[in-house]
């Protein structure tokens, strides 16, 4: 059982991805509907691993699939605004990843949400455990709030 989320303040995040909130992101009660925050930390994690250049969607030998989220809401977001997406990792293991993400609304030093996403990287093929790629360990490396665990 989880006990704790990612801490819900600015400072405690290494690394902010930009994700605007899109119209159909609200639900009828005219806040952005609960789901759509896990779309929201699913674009954080890719956007930094493609952005740094190391993932490669359609070819990588080996992809993260994610067998695990959650998420804490502490206060409503809307359409329109942009979202600060603060993302930090919790554990870099031998074939898993722990990302540790808070949704802002700019300018907040308060998250608006907070989670937890967890990728095990599989061989593409057979979808079977395979080590983390080292270019995605060296692009995750300095997001790390915790010592790395024993490879």
């Amino acid at each position: 059982m989880m006990t704790s989320l990612a801490p819900p303040f600015r400072k405690a995040y290494p690394h902010f991805v930009a994700i605007p909130t899109r119209w159909m992101d609200n639900d009828t009660y005219g806040h952005v509907n609960n789901v759509v925050y896990y779309s929201y930390f699913d674009t954080a994690v890719n956007a930094q691993l493609i952005g740094a250049g190391h993932l490669d969607i359609r070819a990588g030998a080996a992809i993260g699939i994610v067998v695990e989220t959650a998420c804490r809401f502490h206060r409503a977001l809307t359409f329109p605004e942009t979202i600060d997406a603060g993302l930090r990792v919790a554990r870099l293991g031998n074939s898993s990843v722990v990302y540790e993400i808070a949704l802002f609304r700019a300018g907040d030093d308060d998250a608006a949400a907070t989670g937890r996403f967890v990728h095990v990287w599989v061989d593409r093929a057979t979808r079977r455990p395979a080590q983390l790629p080292d270019a995605i360990r060296s692009a995750l490396r300095p997001l790390c709030v915790a010592p790395e665990s024993a490879r």
